[in-house]
């Protein structure tokens, strides 16, 4: 009984965590509208979230500069690669090539291709059952049935679509990656190398497209508070959650949460843009639950 509360407070943490994720398309898009571009958003809020907790460490003398070896060093490069610049990068390009549709749809199948991954890495020491499979499939026709909310026309765009798998096959050797990161550091420590070499990564993409915005701009009332939140609440709280999350449940289960990205996005699109909630939306929804449900099984 404790081991199944114990789980229940796990997939909590996950559902609220994902739950904010979704969310930060309004924040976001504000930003954007200030004359913000997706890098630059990024790496505000990933300079901010970095800076914090380096402050925490050093405050709380849980300080390590790098890992305890150059093999432990190069998965955290990985990790920043993976789940900070190259991730959001390809994510916000897709945006300009292909639909937002599109991009959802794709990015938010990682799941799928996680636990592809997770199986043929791990196939000898943790197998992943036929009812958890189903579950993931199911999970992720559910995600499709809320994406495409009913009109099944896919506008093609190679470019645009490249980029979202990019970005969806990042988050899938993210989610396998912090397998062995979990299990010999903490979940800080491999949070601040995340956002550090996500920095260090993104710097070559100034260097093709140079500009920041003016001081001015980032003491705008309204940028910096979408700003803030974007960068303590949306980056390093739920990095922190996200990751101690996973060596909990385990990447593929904890990474099947992504399938409610679209859910909570919607949500929010109801409750401040007033956007309709469709059947399509409800059933979804419905197979979401019922796959999510299955995915926790072990037989």
């Amino acid at each position: 009984m404790k081991s199944r509360n114990n789980n229940l407070g796990y997939h909590l943490v996950a559902f609220l965590t994902v739950a904010i994720w979704g969310s930060t398309f309004v924040f976001t898009k504000m930003l954007l509208q200030n004359g913000l571009s997706p890098a630059q958003i990024f790496t505000l809020r990933f300079l901010i979230a970095y800076v914090l907790l380096l402050g925490y460490s050093l405050f709380t003398y849980h300080f390590s500069l790098f890992a305890s070896s150059w093999k432990d060093e190069l998965l955290m490069v990985l990790l920043g690669v993976t789940g900070g610049s190259v991730y959001f990068l390809a994510e916000n390009a897709a945006m300009l090539y292909t639909t937002a549709t599109n991009t959802s749809l794709i990015v938010c199948s990682c799941p799928l291709f996680a636990m592809l991954l997770f199986a043929i890495v791990y196939r000898h020491s943790e197998r992943i059952s036929k009812l958890q499979a189903l579950g993931s499939v199911l999970a992720c026709l559910g995600m499709a049935v809320v994406v495409l909310n009913g009109h099944f026309v896919l506008h093609l765009s190679p470019l645009g679509d490249m980029l979202a798998f990019a970005a969806c096959l990042c988050w899938a050797v993210y989610s396998l990656l912090m397998k062995p990161a979990t299990e010999r550091y903490s979940s800080l420590f491999i949070t601040r190398k995340v956002f550090f070499y996500g920095l260090l990564t993104i710097i070559p993409y100034y260097i093709i497209v140079p500009g920041f915005p003016l001081i001015d701009v980032l003491l705008r009332p309204d940028v910096l508070w979408n700003l803030l939140f974007l960068s303590v609440v949306a980056s390093m709280i739920c990095f922190i959650l996200w990751n101690w999350v996973i060596s909990k449940l385990g990447a593929v289960l904890a990474t099947n949460w992504v399938y409610f990205n679209p859910i909570t996005t919607i949500l929010f699109a109801w409750w401040l843009l007033h956007e309709q909630i469709t059947v399509w939306f409800l059933l979804g929804t419905f197979f979401i639950l019922v796959g999510m449900y299955l995915a926790d099984k072990k037989h």
